[in-house]
Parts: C-alpha cells; sequence; structure tokens
C-alpha cells in the first residue's frame, strides 16, 4: 500500500510540475512582453516621427503583398513556383522595354544625324 501512494503521489506531482510548465511558461512570456505601443513609446521621438511618416506606405506595400499572394493561390501551382513565372515575365517584359527603348534612341539618333547632314553610321 505504502508503494501504491508513493507512485500515486509521483503522477500527481509530475502532473502539477508539468501542468505549471506548459500554463505558466507561455503566461510568463505574455506577462513579461511589452505590447507595440510599449515600444512605439521607448522609441528615440525622431524614429516616432519616421515611423508614422512611413506607416501608411508599409501598410500599404503590405496589402499589395497579400492582394499578390491571393491572386498567386488561385493557382494550381504551389505560390512559389506562381511568383518565381510573374518575375520572370517582369524581368522579360523589362529586357523588351529597354531594347525597344534602346532601338528607339538609335533611330532618334540615326534621324539627328540625316537631319544634320552627317552621313548616317550604317553606310560607313
Amino acid at each position: 500500500m505504502a508503494a501504491r501512494s508513493s507512485r500515486l503521489r509521483t503522477w500527481v506531482k509530475m502532473f502539477v510540475v508539468g501542468g505549471a510548465v506548459c500554463i505558466g511558461g507561455p503566461a510568463l512570456v505574455r506577462w513579461v512582453q511589452p505590447t507595440d505601443e510599449e515600444l512605439f513609446q521607448k522609441y528615440n521621438p525622431e524614429l516616432q516621427k519616421k515611423s508614422l511618416e512611413r506607416r501608411y506606405e508599409k501598410q500599404k506595400e503590405f496589402d499589395d503583398f497579400v492582394t499578390k499572394l491571393k491572386e498567386y493561390s488561385k493557382s494550381d501551382k504551389p505560390i512559389w513556383f506562381v511568383q518565381k513565372e510573374v518575375e520572370e515575365k517582369q524581368k522579360q517584359e523589362a529586357l523588351r522595354r529597354e531594347s525597344l527603348a534602346a532601338e528607339e534612341a538609335k533611330a532618334r539618333k540615326e534621324a539627328l544625324r540625316n537631319e544634320s547632314g552627317l552621313p548616317s553610321s550604317s553606310s560607313s
């Protein structure tokens, strides 16, 4: 009987300590962790001013990011594959625009040469 009560007491202590660790640990972290407002109040006044000025910009960036993620999630493919495809398309579009701009600049340069009476560079 004494061995049985000793074993029961061990189990009870184990559950009490386990519960204290599982419940008390996160409770302690929440109690010690500062809120966003408390952190903001500890900022340097210049940093507070900059943070307030950039708040709208950051919110807009985040909203754009979430909107893109929602668009990407409509595809059957994983989001990172869709995102990579979109980045590739954007790179190709940028290269295409650069080449068009270079061709237009070359055409303008050639037109200016022709207007000024200089021989064209292609006939040299």
